[in-house]
């Protein structure tokens, strides 16, 4: 030790408390991003997901099913209203019965549609959706002799 500096403990008493601060500052931050992680979007957009994946087989023919259907369908949403277009595989109209609704995948808010003809393969039902950002149309269209399409597309609404 130098002889002309003196030892003085009460320099070196705010270096504990550098660690106890980076600790603290540590805890204070995991807290804030757990009650972001708990508060939030459940990551799940499938009810019953655990049973659904258990008869994941069914789900694989019923999309092999709707595929060799050969329905296609458009959605749209425009001026406060959803539009659905459907066509078969050589682009004909179908007809039917659509009904269905809009969910938020985020917080699983649900508004739903009343669908009237809007024309040969044409739907349109009014929609105000509560809040902006992504919906999606979870639908289902009955077409003549007992034919069912499922209809699932992402919509934005500003």
């Amino acid at each position: 030790m130098n002889d002309s500096m003196p030892f003085d403990p009460r320099r070196s008493r705010w270096i504990p408390w550098v660690f106890v601060g980076g600790m603290l500052l540590v805890v204070v931050v995991n807290g804030g991003l757990i009650y972001a992680a708990l508060s939030s979007f459940t990551g799940l957009t499938t009810g019953k997901a655990f049973d659904r994946g258990r008869t994941y087989n069914q789900v694989i023919q019923e999309a092999a099913r709707q595929e060799a259907l050969g329905w296609q369908a458009r959605v749209t949403f425009q001026a406060g209203a959803v539009s659905v277009a459907v066509v078969d595989r050589q682009g004909q109209p179908v007809a039917g019965v659509l009904e269905g609704h809009l969910q938020r995948p985020l917080d699983g808010t649900q508004v739903p549609l009343a669908f009237r003809q809007g024309g040969a393969g044409r739907f349109v039902a009014p929609a105000e959706p509560p809040l902006p950002g992504q919906w999606e149309a979870r639908l289902v269209l009955r077409g003549a002799g007992g034919s069912v399409l499922e209809i699932r597309q992402r919509l934005i609404v500003s």
